[in-house]
């Protein structure tokens, strides 16, 4: 992403939320719940993620999921996470705004810093799983509350999978997001969140001197949902570099690559969508799905759009990942 959109007096809104945490309901035996309701089956999210910097051709992806889980990684101005708690798995992505290089500021530096406290908040149990909007408005407010506060913007996309109810809350704000895969087809999907054509919402921190010039939304303002997953569904979040760049019957095809779940070839699936879509994003001639919305906003642009990619596959699978 590579624009900040400036225009007066949108100032930045700090959105206070309580900070929660939901306690593990007592164990019962497999098939007895309360009132001789079966119970249902433990699902948990196998999770791997890949990505690389728009001006890098080799990357580096986890070898294993302890490598991957409870931690947050960048690729360029893109950043991710994924973190287990007792009773969620919860994975996010954010995109930084390229354009605050032109202010000497290191536009990488923010997500990388939303992404961090965002994992940490979920490691440490400061959240609600139903509710991943305030995981997002508590990391950013952390931020703002920095005695030197970082300046930058960045897209967000959180998806939290609450393991008691078998379902996905999500947050989205801008234009990262997320696809819901089951039997080859999108079942749930994100809508991106845009002002005008490529200027998506954002979360920002400015420099005094720019207050009330610098686009910032609320964390507020992201879209939410909820959606009830099966074992075997693929949750996949990616920044635009992905979107903007693959067709999705594109990264369908590579989804379907998928043989189960194991890390393995999740992460493997994950590369291989990463490198298309970097190769495409320099290619001259591409119709890309950028291509395609710049004609649609009166823009003549051709060939693929030259951007950071970060991926990340989250398979659910069965089994209590705190199973002794």
């Amino acid at each position: 992403m590579q624009s900040i959109a400036v225009y007066g007096r949108l100032v930045v809104r700090a959105v206070l939320s309580e900070l929660g945490e939901l306690k593990a309901a007592p164990s019962l035996p497999w098939g007895a719940g309360s009132c001789g309701q079966p119970l249902r089956r433990s699902f948990h999210l196998v999770t791997a993620s890949s990505g690389l910097a728009k001006t890098h051709s080799s990357f580096v992806a986890p070898s294993s999921p302890s490598e991957f889980l409870n931690k947050h990684f960048s690729f360029g101005d893109d950043a991710c996470f994924a973190a287990r708690h007792r009773h969620a798995d919860v994975v996010g992505v954010a995109d930084g705004v390229g354009g605050w290089r032109s202010y000497g500021v290191d536009p990488s530096l923010f997500p990388q810093s939303l992404m961090a406290v965002c994992e940490r908040l979920v490691r440490e149990g400061h959240f609600v799983s139903q509710q991943p909007v305030n995981i997002l408005s508590s990391s950013y407010q952390e931020i703002q509350q920095d005695k030197v506060p970082l300046i930058g913007s960045c897209t967000a996309c959180i998806v939290a999978f609450h393991r008691e109810d078998h379902t996905i809350h999500t947050a989205n704000l801008g234009d990262s997001g997320f696809l819901v895969i089951r039997g080859g087809k999108v079942v749930h999907r994100s809508e991106e969140q845009q002002h005008y054509f490529n200027t998506p919402f954002q979360l920002a921190v400015a420099p005094t001197v720019l207050e009330g010039m610098v686009l910032s939304d609320s964390p507020e303002s992201a879209q939410t949902s909820s959606f009830t997953v099966q074992a075997g569904d693929i949750i996949l979040l990616g920044t635009d570099g992905l979107f903007d760049n693959m067709k999705e019957e594109m990264i369908l095809q590579h989804i379907s690559k998928m043989k189960d779940n194991q890390f393995e070839d999740i992460q493997e699936v994950a590369n291989s969508l990463v490198v298309e879509a970097h190769k495409l994003a320099f290619d001259p001639t591409y119709l890309s799905p950028f291509a395609v919305n710049a004609a649609a906003n009166g823009f003549n642009v051709i060939g693929g759009k030259p951007d950071d990619v970060t991926v990340l596959i989250a398979c659910v699978a069965e089994g209590d990942p705190f199973a002794s």
